[in-house]
């Protein structure tokens, strides 16, 4: 996955736009990652591991942006929580490094022996999480599938076609 003979640059979020990131509210994103985990994940997740996660609350934490997203896992999905005094799980890592897995340049356990990805609580709870996001099939993140052009052409293509105007239009 990850080329050895060339490390990766790494990027850090810029304190300027972290001191911004990090005051914003933290439910609003939760619910906005575990749409994704919901979209991505849910219906692929097998019966034993969904079995193992509910009710387990986790965070992932984005350190050099400040961010924090709790959830947990209830009946069939992932369900985004307030922000919880104690979890049973904490992934952290930099944006840049979580965005590498994504992208599957990275695997996880290349991160966590480089101290890049941490993990805190329950860590057999982490292992059946690593090893279930290692099992599926995901699609790999693209990052220039987000581009403002790229989302209006994706966009422009999901409108429907011009319809045939009424007789009563324009009176």
């Amino acid at each position: 996955m990850n080329d050895t003979f060339a490390p990766a640059q790494r990027h850090t979020v810029p304190p300027p736009v972290a001191a911004v990131l990090s005051r914003l509210p933290p439910y609003p994103g939760s619910l906005l990652l575990v749409t994704g985990l919901n979209l991505v994940l849910a219906r692929q997740l097998p019966a034993d591991v969904a079995q193992r996660l509910q009710g387990q609350r986790i965070r992932i934490h984005v350190r050099d942006a400040g961010l924090r997203f709790d959830f947990a896992w209830q009946g069939r999905a992932f369900r985004a929580s307030a922000p919880q005094p104690a979890t049973e799980l904490t992934l952290s890592a930099n944006a840049h490094d979580f965005l590498r897995l994504a992208q599957r340049l990275d695997d996880p356990d290349t991160l966590f022996f480089n101290r890049r990805l941490s993990m805190e609580g329950d860590t057999e709870l982490g292992l059946v999480v690593k090893n279930a996001l290692d099992a599926l099939e995901l699609p790999v993140f693209q990052l220039a599938q987000w581009t403002p052009s790229a989302v209006f052409t994706r966009l422009q293509r999901l409108r429907p076609s011009a319809t045939p105007r009424s007789r009563h239009a324009g009176r």
